[in-house]
């Protein structure tokens, strides 16, 4: 004859339940703030998206990132260089490349080639 569990038996289950709903968000590396939104909107949704805004939205993020003492996801600058370029802003376009690069090295091949190109030395 099979033996009946003990009445306690769920109770390791119940409070392995509970104890996950009680944890706290896992922090991640970056703070994205409203950079993937932006870039949603500006790909997804052509036309809806204007620079000025972007760029004052993005740039917001970018210091509050900064101000809190967390890291600018990769992209963010390379994005903003854009949005600058956009405007005719060629030498805060250039400053936000380079700071691309120089923050995320592993996109020295994309963001110099960038940088040839808004500097007329495209070989």
């Amino acid at each position: 004859m099979p033996r009946k569990p003990p009445s306690w038996a769920p109770l390791p289950v119940i409070v392995a339940v509970l104890a996950c709903g009680c944890a706290t968000e896992k922090p991640t590396l970056y703070r994205w703030g409203e950079y993937e939104q932006l870039i949603y909107e500006m790909y997804a949704r052509p036309g809806a998206a204007d620079p000025g805004t972007q760029m004052a939205k993005l740039s917001a993020d970018v210091e509050r990132t900064l101000a809190e003492g967390q890291r600018v996801p990769p992209g963010v600058h390379a994005h903003l260089g854009y949005l600058y370029y956009l405007q005719g802003n060629r030498g805060a376009a250039l400053h936000e490349f380079s700071t691309e690069r120089a923050v995320f090295p592993e996109s020295a091949v994309l963001v110099d080639g960038i940088l040839r190109r808004l500097q007329g030395t495209t070989p």
